[in-house]
């Protein structure tokens, strides 16, 4: 992957990397995930389900009735767990360049700690 991932996109796909989740799961542990700062919408989030989906990031695992409605369960695919992998290795990078700049023109040193 050539560019960055979307924020929204890179929290769903992490929230997916443990098990499989249905819709209200995601949304849920996306927010916690971020800190609350990611908050994703029923309209915005099934739609990017169905959009990771169709780019085969995510699958079906199953689907459930509960009280009458229906309930969908996604997972990461293999493909999936590359993109994420991938967009891991690629933040990784552009932190450890960053602090390593900060460090060298003696700004925050807090910035290096992790790097």
């Amino acid at each position: 992957m050539d560019m960055a991932m979307h924020e929204p996109t890179f929290y769903i796909l992490t929230a997916l990397a443990e098990h499989p989740q249905h819709g209200y799961g995601v949304m849920q542990t996306v927010a916690r995930l971020s800190g609350d700062r990611v908050t994703l919408r029923p309209g915005t989030l099934y739609a990017a389900l169905d959009r990771l989906t169709t780019e085969g990031l995510l699958a079906v695992d199953r689907e459930e009735a509960l009280q009458g409605r229906l309930r969908r369960y996604y997972r990461l695919t293999e493909a999936g767990s590359a993109a994420l992998g991938a967009e891991v290795v690629r933040m990784r990078a552009a932190a450890s360049m960053a602090a390593a700049r900060l460090r060298a023109h003696g700004g925050c040193t807090a910035a290096g700690a992790g790097a």
